[in-house]
């Protein structure tokens, strides 16, 4: 079980974006639904929570909440008491212990990135937070103009597709996506993921 849980950074300065989060996660979840365990929801405060089954969908979906640079992000990966609750809050077991330790130490000012997994072997989640460290510092300098050729693409539109809504050639959008470094995260976000996959057991 993958278990993933966010702290909003500095909400005192920025307002609580919860809600606002939760709103587009739906959104982004929505072709998913087969990974989702339970789905992502307030836990306490300026917090969220959500389980996954798959450590692909729970990597992707920690980096997608880190891009805005909004939030400190723990992936904890491990087994979880049976059956789950009705919600992540009133779930429990070694992958909520890990993802809040991974939380927890995501807010420290050592950490590259703030972005980190945790799990049943300690090594793989090293190494998997190590790739998921490399991939957030990525998404952040990237620029609107990259986000925006990669966003169309993830909702499944074609290269020729996502350039005419955008309105540029398909040049212009294969040099989007060189410069975003697209196709290095989707060959990395695979290791992290089996990393990831390895620290549950």
């Amino acid at each position: 079980m993958f278990v993933i849980t966010a702290d909003q950074y500095r909400s005192t300065q920025r307002g609580d974006l919860v809600e606002d989060t939760l709103e587009r996660a739906q959104h982004w979840l929505e072709p998913k639904q087969q990974a989702l365990a339970l789905s992502p929801e307030r836990t306490v405060g300026d917090e969220i929570q959500a389980v996954f089954l798959d450590a692909l969908i729970a990597s992707e979906f920690a980096l997608w909440l880190y891009r805005t640079a909004e939030w400190s992000v723990g992936l904890g990966a491990g087994p979880a008491d049976e059956p789950l609750g009705s919600s992540a809050r009133a779930s429990r077991g070694q992958a909520f212990l890990h993802a809040r330790s991974a939380v927890e130490q995501a807010k420290r000012r050592g950490e590259p990135q703030r972005i980190v997994a945790h799990g049943q072997q300690k090594e793989s989640a090293q190494s998997a937070t190590a790739v998921l460290q490399l991939l957030g510092g990525i998404a952040l300098k990237r620029s609107s103009a990259g986000w925006e050729a990669i966003d169309h693409l993830g909702s499944g539109l074609s290269r020729a597709q996502a350039a005419t809504r955008i309105g540029v050639s398909q040049e212009a959008l294969s040099q989007r996506l060189r410069t975003a470094m697209w196709e290095e995260e989707r060959r990395a976000l695979p290791v992290a993921a089996a990393l990831l996959a390895q620290s549950d057991s």
